[in-house]
């Protein structure tokens, strides 16, 4: 997991927020990286993600990978995998369903729930938290990257 270097904490009051947020950090996102959606149920994870998605350009519907627990994404130049290991009874179940086969140069990983597959995933290279705010929701990131959100590239 991320060695725990923080970057940033934003508030987010409204969806808009949040897709302003998935803007500005799909641009810092690069592929090959695996990043770790953490946060209570309900709180925003997949929407981010869509948000996320959108941002990108992606047009078609964005679905909850609670069921399936991987839904992929392609792009024009980079897959996008979201996985939901909540109903994961045992990290090596990821090792059957082919996990290592979306960690690859062109793509980029969200994963829910990366406590479920203690020992079974590799480091994180973002760690993206979500909590209820108010109305709204605060969300941290941590990373060890060198990416600079102010805007600047």
């Amino acid at each position: 997991m991320s060695h725990g270097l923080f970057i940033m904490e934003i508030i987010c009051q409204d969806e808009e927020s949040l897709a302003d947020f998935a803007r500005q950090i799909s641009k810092k996102i690069l592929p090959g990286s695996i990043v770790f959606l953490q946060g209570d149920l309900g709180v925003g994870k997949t929407t981010f993600v869509r948000k996320y998605l959108l941002a990108l350009g992606f047009k078609g519907h964005v679905k909850s990978p609670t069921y399936s627990i991987v839904e992929s994404y392609q792009l024009s130049q980079i897959q996008v995998a979201h996985f939901d290991l909540y109903r994961l009874s045992d990290g090596e179940e990821l090792e059957y369903m082919g996990f290592r086969e979306y960690l690859d140069a062109q793509s980029i990983c969200f994963i829910e729930w990366p406590e479920k597959a203690s020992g079974f995933l590799p480091e994180a290279d973002m760690v993206i938290s979500l909590e209820y705010h108010q109305q709204g929701r605060i969300i941290k990131v941590d990373d060890d990257s060198t990416i600079d959100y102010s805007g600047n590239s």
